[in-house]
Order: structure tokens, then C-alpha cells, then sequence
């Protein structure tokens, strides 16, 4: 394990997990945690053994958003340096859409503001029952939800939703960002890591590439037409076919799990 002062990495049977490591303040974002992020991330484009992602946090929580100790005591005009949210905020939820591999978070406690943002900005993300979900960027801070919480937002809750959860601040519980699909599922604390053990298990024998392009097409799908979805899908399959097709149907016929090739 490498210890990069705010944030923990580690592999193991080629899966990553990467832990958000500053559990006095429920793991809350600094510029220097987003930056320890966006490295563990290069990590894992460059180990091409890495199949998956596991983000979570240390602690009782996933995270608190952003630290607001260094906000409250810095000046107006100095309290978000030009560039600063983008290269390292962004640049951080950029590196995780962008991610070669799926990416997992494990939800272990509050998800709140940019750590509720983080959360939805994963492939797929499980919660344990205890922990909560909340954007409190416009009643408790007075700006608009970010880190890409107005773009997850709509397209899972729906604009209702979205609006509500925004300008009101309430919390929801695990089961209801299930319930709404802001979340893949929540499971009982002590059913967690076993959950995610098992989806990350399921995650590591398939093809990355299919993963990350059924990601892409996925997203794409609420700006395409019905037409132009249909042909987006044949470039994807147009690659896929040839390189995975053959091994998936042989071992469908032979009953055994398909062996796909790795990250080139």
C-alpha cells in the first residue's frame, strides 16, 4: 500500500482501491486530496493488470464535500484561486469519467455536497444502509451544486428531483438514492464489503473496453435520436465484435466463464 498523504492506494487481484484518507474531517476535499486523486488515477491507466476501481473512504464517512475550514477563514477574493476548482476539483471528476476501467464507490457513511457528487460520478456505486446522501450547495453554501451534481442529477432523479434535492438541502437515506436511481444499491453495513466484493469480482472478468464503451453509449443516449443511437451502437459493436464476440460465445457453449483479453 502507498500512502500519498491524503489518499491510500492499493491492488490487489487486479483491482485498485482507492480511499479517501482524512477521516477526522469525513474525508473532506482539499486541493491536495483532489491532486493525490487525479495521481492515483494515472496509476491506474498506466498498470494495465488493474481492472477495477474501488473509491471509498476512510472513517465513519465516504465524504463531506468540501473542507470548509480553509473556505471560512480566506478571504473573498482569494477563497477559489483562479483555476484552482478546475485543475484539481474537475480535473479529479474528469479523470474518473475518463477512467479505462469501471469504477466502484463503496459509500460507507455521508456522501455530502461534492462527496455526494463523487459518488454519482462513479459506474456504479453501493451505499450501506447507515450512510446518507445530501447536496448542500445552494441552502448551506449559496452556490450552484458542481463536480458534476447538476449533470447526474436530472439524468437520474429527473429535473423534480434534481431541484428539490438542490435548492432544499434535504438528506435522503441510502434506500431512497436506490429508489430514485441515484444509486446502483444500498445493503446493510455489514453486507458491504461482501457487495461490493462480489460486483467488483463480476467487473474484473469482463472486458474493460466494453465497459468503458457501454459507459460512453450509455451517456450518449439522452442526446441521440432513436436512429442515430442505433448506428452509435454499431461503431461500438464494430470493435467489440471481432475482438470478444468469439470467446463469449465459446464459452457460453462450453459453460465456462468467457476469458477476455486485457487493457492494450
Amino acid at each position: 500500500m502507498t500512502d500519498t498523504d491524503s489518499i491510500l492506494f492499493s491492488t490487489q487481484d487486479n483491482i485498485a482501491t482507492i480511499t479517501l484518507n482524512r477521516p477526522d474531517s469525513l474525508n473532506a476535499m482539499t486541493n491536495s486530496l483532489m491532486k493525490n486523486l487525479v495521481d492515483a488515477l494515472a496509476l491506474v491507466e498506466q498498470d494495465k493488470a488493474i481492472r477495477v476501481v474501488v473509491i471509498t473512504g476512510s472513517g465513519r464517512g465516504f465524504c463531506a464535500g468540501a473542507d470548509l475550514a480553509g473556505q471560512a477563514n480566506a478571504e473573498p477574493s482569494t477563497a477559489v484561486p483562479d483555476g484552482q476548482v478546475d485543475d484539481n476539483f474537475n480535473g479529479a471528476m474528469r479523470a474518473i469519467y475518463d477512467c479505462p476501467v469501471p469504477t466502484v464507490a463503496r459509500v460507507n457513511g455521508a456522501a455530502a455536497g461534492g462527496g455526494f457528487g463523487l459518488a454519482m460520478a462513479c459506474d456504479i456505486t453501493v451505499a450501506a444502509k447507515s450512510a446518507f446522501f445530501v447536496a448542500t450547495f445552494g441552502p448551506r453554501l449559496g452556490i450552484v451544486p458542481d463536480l458534476g451534481t447538476t449533470w447526474n442529477l436530472p439524468r437520474k432523479a429527473g429535473r423534480a428531483r434534481a431541484l428539490g434535492l438542490s435548492l432544499l438541502g434535504d438528506r435522503i437515506t441510502a434506500e431512497q438514492a436506490e429508489s430514485w436511481g441515484l444509486i446502483w444499491k444500498a445493503v446493510a453495513d455489514e453486507q458491504l464489503d461482501a457487495e461490493v466484493g462480489r460486483i467488483t469480482n463480476s467487473l474484473a472478468k469482463t472486458s474493460a473496453e466494453t465497459v468503458t464503451r457501454i459507459r460512453s453509449v450509455t451517456d450518449a443516449a439522452l442526446g441521440n435520436s432513436f436512429s442515430d443511437q442505433l448506428d452509435l451502437e454499431m461503431v461500438h459493436q464494430a470493435v467489440l465484435i471481432p475482438r470478444n464476440m468469439q470467446e463469449g460465445a465459446m464459452a457460453f457453449m462450453e459453460k465456462r466463464e468467457p476469458n477476455f483479453p486485457g487493457r492494450e
